[in-house]
């Protein structure tokens, strides 16, 4: 390992609770697909699996805020043992549903339930926070964690659909909820390096959300989940039109690939420069990453093409999270960036929902126009909000608590 993410470790308890933090995010590429291949398999109605999906997207962008906020005022511990009990009820539900084939309501009653799950990305970098914040290493934490978040979405989905493909249908889902319980138990358990909660400053100033620069960034990735649904929906069906759907997954995992290894490298390196510009080259290579796929007619020329529009992905991402650092105080920074998850995965279901629409009306090569459009719309809402981002931030509530926190849980 190079040597910053090895300094990065040093910190008591920091390989804990990222190994914790590993474990409990795996669900966030296993749950949805498991679930899609699950009710295919057991039922065969591709559109009612789409649906669920869908469901637990809409479900876990509206609910996700929520709980970041009540873990903000209340702490992790209190918070994401009973949620994620609630969220688990409610995985077990669905798949009793399915398999013993209950009302399609009860499946989409649990699918929202599903929903509730924490956004545990945002856990665990509001915990390098409050360890690095205002020092480099915190860069280096945002720049490890963007390469989980790929290692995630590399592995996970391959895991989830073989299990439930070879072993029985249920698999998938099962072992994702199983991920779940043991990630998120094993890091509420670690309290020492616990964010410690800001009641008092939850009472005031209302949502993060009313921040001007996160208002800016969460707009921005609507449209650039937009780009990874629609990505996703038309490569599997411009496979399926070559002759070859099962290499969907290899050239959707390159395209993860190619943000893993932009990530890793990212966070070797330090940067003087204001973030803001760095975000909105890196929304900008992300849009004009798209335009070759316009012009792909084989698999290995979309393969060698998406790894290279992976490259932008996780810097912009890392940047945002350095944005949000910023602009979001302190006492609600693991709501502000849950905002920017809940962005995306509105974004992720409006780009899939009109790729489909696009490949059914014209077909999968003009599929790939949807991301295009939203790239070059992510584009225009980062160039309209870059005055919010650049704009002088005031003092923000809670700066200077970083050190000041962990002295005080040990007093207490």
């Amino acid at each position: 390992m190079p040597s910053p993410y090895r300094a990065l470790f040093a910190a008591p308890g920091s390989k804990g609770f990222s190994a914790a933090g590993f474990l409990g995010r795996m669900p966030l590429s296993m749950m949805g697909i498991g679930v899609v291949t699950m009710i295919s398999q057991l039922t065969g109605r591709y559109g009612l699996a789409g649906a669920l999906s869908a469901t637990m997207a809409l479900a876990a962008a509206v609910m996700g805020p929520q709980v970041s906020r009540m873990v903000d005022r209340h702490g992790q511990r209190r918070v994401l043992r009973p949620v994620t009990l609630f969220a688990l009820a409610a995985a077990v539900g669905l798949l009793l549903a399915a398999r013993f084939e209950w009302p399609d309501w009860v499946l989409f009653l649990c699918a929202a339930g599903i929903g509730c799950v924490p956004s545990i990305g945002a856990m665990i970098r509001s915990r390098w926070a409050a360890l690095y914040g205002g020092t480099p290493q915190l860069h280096t934490a945002y720049s490890f964690e963007s390469v989980v978040d790929e290692i995630c979405f590399i592995f996970g989905p391959i895991f989830s659909i073989g299990l439930s493909t070879v072993w029985f249908p249920e698999a998938g889902p099962l072992l994702a909820a199983c991920f779940l319980a043991v990630g998120v138990f094993w890091l509420t358990s670690q309290r020492a390096t616990e964010p410690v909660p800001h009641p008092r400053e939850h009472h005031t100033g209302g949502s993060a959300l009313r921040a001007a620069g996160l208002q800016v960034l969460v707009a921005t990735f609507v449209a650039t989940g937009a780009i990874f649904g629609a990505v996703d929906v038309v490569t599997v069906a411009f496979a399926e039109e070559q002759g070859h759907k099962g290499a969907a997954s290899v050239v959707l995992a390159l395209y993860a690939a190619g943000s893993c290894a932009a990530g890793a490298v990212f966070g070797l390196l330090h940067f003087n420069g204001a973030p803001e510009r760095r975000w909105l080259l890196g929304i900008c290579a992300m849009a004009v990453s798209m335009i070759p796929l316009l012009l792909v007619g084989n698999l290995p020329f979309l393969a060698v093409a998406l790894f290279v529009a992976g490259l932008s992905i996780a810097p912009t991402m890392i940047t945002a999270m350095s944005l949000i650092e910023q602009h979001v105080p302190r006492a609600k920074l693991t709501e502000g960036m849950t905002w920017v998850s809940t962005g995306l995965a509105v974004g992720v279901a409006l780009g899939s929902s009109v790729a489909g629409w696009v490949i059914d009306a014209a077909g999968a090569k003009a599929g790939y126009g949807v991301p295009a459009v939203s790239g070059a719309v992510a584009v225009a809402v980062g160039f309209l909000g870059y005055r919010r981002l650049s704009r002088p931030v005031p003092q923000r509530e809670g700066t200077h608590e970083h050190h000041s926190e962990r002295e005080e849980r040990h007093v207490a």
